[in-house]
């Protein structure tokens, strides 16, 4: 390795040793993005929820199956999802004082954030992409994450130009007090992606009761 290489591999290990262990961080996580944090719920017809038959099913192969190779580490720009029309800038989110992941701002409806304890979308591991559902204006930016189906792609711009194509296998709502960390959370070895928001049931007491989980695996770099 020449000097370059070795600082590029130094700061590559560096940002590992920072990441979340996914054991430890799945119960934060559920925690925090349970409400995500408050959304509102207060509209005549609610967000879309998953179909059963979206449910994500293990035994399809992963991403190594379509001979794509992991992205280097470059932080992500913007989240695109055609089919529902999602087309919004991503900020970095970590966790606050509270042990909360930091959803972006609610008072602007199209901003996703990417939770910096994982790795970034299209690097080998499981990125996460959070949003809120709702805000006390109306829907937010993954109001209609629920309506996906499989099959359906999302699209992460990164900064160095180049754009991380995922395709979901998977979309499920899961109740927050019986919440599949692992499942979730876990590592396939493969670049794959989550993008959540709230779902479920909702009242104005709790908010929603669950969280809308998509499932995506890369499956093209433009």
């Amino acid at each position: 390795m020449d000097a370059s290489e070795l600082a590029e591999a130094a700061e590559e290990e560096e940002r590992r040793k920072k990441r979340a262990p996914w054991g430890v961080i799945a119960l934060v996580l559920l925690t925090g993005l349970a409400l995500i944090r408050n959304g509102s719920g207060e509209f005549d017809v609610g967000p879309p929820q998953p179909a059963t038959a979206a449910a994500a099913d293990s035994r399809v192969p992963g991403a190594a199956a379509n001979s794509v190779q992991p992205l280097p580490y470059a932080l992500p720009d913007r989240v695109r999802i055609p089919t529902i029309r999602v087309d919004a800038p991503v900020l970095p989110v970590g966790l606050d004082a509270d042990g909360w992941v930091s959803a972006p701002p609610p008072e602007d409806p199209n901003l996703a954030g990417w939770f910096t304890g994982g790795v970034t979308p299209g690097e080998k591991g499981t990125a996460v992409v959070v949003g809120h559902v709702d805000n006390k204006q109306g829907p937010a930016v993954f109001y209609n994450l629920g309506a996906l189906k499989k099959g359906n792609r999302v699209e992460v711009a990164r900064k160095d130009g180049r754009t991380a194509v995922f395709e979901i296998y998977g979309i499920e709502v899961f109740d927050k007090n019986n919440f599949p960390g692992d499942r979730v959370y876990g590592s396939k070895g493969d670049p794959e992606l989550r993008v959540i928001t709230c779902g479920g049931g909702f009242s104005k007491k709790h908010g929603y009761d669950g969280n809308v989980v998509v499932f995506a695996r890369l499956v093209e770099v433009q």
